[in-house]
């Protein structure tokens, strides 16, 4: 079993409005030391929702991603603010984002982007028994809601625009869920 490493001199070598970006030195049990650096963003975390209008339909969004810079096919996302759990802030999200809340909120599983550089975690959430909400958010111009069948999902995760990895785990883990409270 592995023996975790010993993390110390951890420091802020630049911050932005979202990230402290660390350096951290590391001694592993071997012997060997190595210096890392690290995207540290808020302590809070993300949620990524996965809206579903009916057993097959889910409700994705077209949103600028400046990572990339283009439109991007995606699910609901933001970050969880102080004081919510991760169930509210999907909530939250959904209502900004799409129109619509939901009565039933399933909480999946966390997932990390690159872990090995960066620690942020995201909280991805089956939202269902969707009822019509809204509220303003904090993007920058209206979203584009389009519908997608989850039947039809080996089609729809190789469109060119859905790139998002957690979107597209998070679409199989959402069509498995939804299959099995019917079998």
């Amino acid at each position: 079993m592995q023996k975790k490493p010993k993390v110390s001199n951890i420091k802020n070598i630049a911050t932005t409005k979202f990230f402290n970006i660390q350096s951290m030195d590391v001694a592993f049990s071997n012997g060997e030391k190595r210096q890392y650096e690290r995207l540290k963003p808020s302590e809070n975390g993300a949620v990524l929702v996965v809206p579903m209008l009916n057993d097959d339909t889910v409700l994705m969004i077209y949103e600028y991603s400046g990572g990339t810079d283009r439109y991007e096919l995606a699910l609901t996302k933001g970050k969880i603010d102080d004081g919510e759990t991760p169930l509210e802030a999907a909530n939250r999200e959904l209502i900004e984002e799409i129109g619509y809340g939901a009565n039933k909120l399933t909480f999946i599983k966390e997932m990390t982007i690159a872990p090995g550089y960066q620690s942020s975690v995201t909280h991805i959430v089956l939202a269902q028994d969707l009822y019509k909400d809204s509220a303003e958010g904090d993007e920058p111009e209206p979203l584009e809601v389009v519908e997608h069948q989850l039947s039809n999902l080996e089609k729809l995760v190789y469109h060119e625009d859905l790139t998002e990895a957690r979107s597209i785990a998070a679409l199989y883990m959402a069509r498995e869920i939804v299959k099995n409270q019917h079998s």
